[in-house]
């Protein structure tokens, strides 16, 4: 079956404007007439619906839709883009003409391209489309949260849930004769809780998102994530003070990935080592963390935040080990980079939307389990920092140098979690801390969904591991 034909009949409905397989071969054939080496069409439609409540009240419901193509061409090291939200033959071939001019001024050249179709790939099967759900049983999840989050207790003052959902299918043909398409499914919800008390306001923040369909709410309790939303705010209020200065850091399970995510995985990523902007620049092959740490992007994931059946430039998502026990064995590829050093994709070529160029980025980016029981690894910090949730942060990955916010942290004392903690950061150096993990727990999980900025685009990644100890680390506290 065309592929036109398929996506018309999705459930997102019909699309005015049907794209044909031999359309989008004329097209890629205007973008290389010019003498380009490569060109590529990227078509995207996708529906999104969000909702948003705040002190019991729903402040919007919202629905869109966006619907595009972009054109690459390349010359040399050359890119020429253009992108366009008429998915006509004469409006795609418009902006393959645009694209060509501003990669090359040359001509004359003429070139048959002639497409096969990749398979199907289903990497996250969707149940429930969020399509198919009343926007008010959409909001009555939202009410629930409140409700939860409230019966707390009396020091609950503020309560902001939201929730959101996407559905987008997309194509991606180029003259190397690919030709594959993709459907991906969102569903999230969040919830972020003030407090009151003597300490001051704290707050509690969860979230919980998938790549799956509504069906996401038949398995997660969200009352249970309120009340833990809720109990992270009301524990802030008899916090003290975080220590300062060098200690042993126990971090819990899943609540860490984003420190790897930014301390080390976006200095894996080959645009940044070609750049010079990594610290790993040249140490493929050399050991670069603990003989503990094997560290994985895997966009093949089912149901994580980042997983894809192909990456968006049409190469099959894979499983990618960057660091095994320690020893740095490869890092993060797009087309181009990979192009030019001769080596195989590895699926992580991404980009936010069709108006936007693809780049080397994450998808679901991991720690393997160890061997240790998580409560042995506390008993054996005689005095530390246990974090049971990460906030955010800012990164050198040039230096490997990382500043993070502690939500959630409690002392340890004689091998015992102790007293809660607040006004704290984790600061140190990604390269260093890889380097000083001594215990690894046996008790994998993944974190929350997120959203990775890079050169202003932002896209769906999750990270996880399990609980681990760094030996050492600076905790900017306030305590004297």
């Amino acid at each position: 079956m065309p592929w036109a034909r398929a996506w018309a009949n999705l459930r997102l409905g019909s699309i005015r404007h049907v794209i044909d397989s031999d359309v989008l071969e004329r097209v890629l054939g205007v973008a290389v007439r010019t003498g380009a080496e490569f060109a590529e069409v990227y078509a995207e439609d996708k529906r999104s619906t969000s909702a948003g409540l705040d002190d019991g009240r729903v402040e919007q419901v919202t629905s869109g839709r966006d619907r595009g193509a972009g054109i690459r061409v390349v010359k040399g090291d050359t890119t020429g883009f253009a992108h366009t939200a008429d998915l006509s033959e004469a409006g795609l071939v418009a902006a393959a003409e645009a694209a060509a001019a501003a990669a090359s001024q040359g001509g004359g050249v003429t070139r048959t391209i002639a497409l096969t179709r990749g398979p199907e790939r289903t990497v996250s099967p969707v149940a429930q489309y969020p399509d198919d759900v009343r926007k008010a049983d959409k909001v009555a999840l939202l009410l629930r949260m409140d409700d939860a989050a409230r019966s707390a207790g009396g020091s609950i003052v503020q309560v902001s849930a939201g929730y959101g959902d996407s559905h987008k299918r997309m194509l991606v043909a180029n003259t190397d004769g690919v030709f594959v398409t993709d459907e991906q499914v969102r569903t999230l919800v969040r919830i972020s809780v003030v407090a009151d008390g003597d300490a001051g306001m704290q707050t509690g923040y969860q979230s919980c998102g998938h790549t799956i369909g509504f069906e996401l709410f038949d398995n997660v309790d969200i009352e249970a994530l309120a009340r833990d939303a809720a109990r992270q705010a009301l524990t802030k209020l008899v916090a003290r003070p975080a220590p300062s200065g060098a200690l042993p850091v126990v971090i819990k399970q899943g609540s860490g990935g984003v420190l790897f995510h930014e301390a080390c995985g976006h200095g894996l990523e080959a645009d940044l080592v070609a750049k010079g902007g990594s610290v790993y620049k040249g140490k493929k092959g050399e050991l670069v963390a603990s003989p503990l740490v094997t560290l994985v992007d895997d966009g093949t994931m089912s149901g994580e935040w980042g997983a894809i059946a192909y990456d968006d430039e049409g190469h099959a998502s894979q499983y990618n080990v960057l660091i095994q026990d320690g020893v740095l064995t490869d890092y993060m590829w797009d087309y181009l980079r990979a192009r030019k050093e001769g080596r195989p994709q590895s699926g992580n070529g991404r980009r936010q939307s069709y108006q936007h160029l693809p780049m080397v980025r994450m998808t679901n980016t991991y720690v393997l389990n160890g061997t240790e029981e998580p409560d042995d690894i506390v008993r054996a910090t005689e005095y530390g920092v246990y974090v049971a949730k990460l906030g955010g942060g800012s990164v050198n990955t040039a230096s490997g140098d990382f500043v993070f916010g502690m939500t959630e942290a409690y002392l340890i004392e004689n091998g015992q979690i102790t007293e809660p903690l607040r006004e704290g950061n984790l600061i140190g150096n990604g390269p260093e801390v890889l380097r000083d993990i001594d215990l690894l727990g046996n008790d994998f999980a993944m974190g929350n969904p997120g959203t990775c900025g890079k050169d202003g685009q932002g896209v769906p990644v999750g990270d996880g591991q399990p609980t681990l100890r760094v030996k050492s680390l600076t905790i900017g506290g306030t305590a004297a």
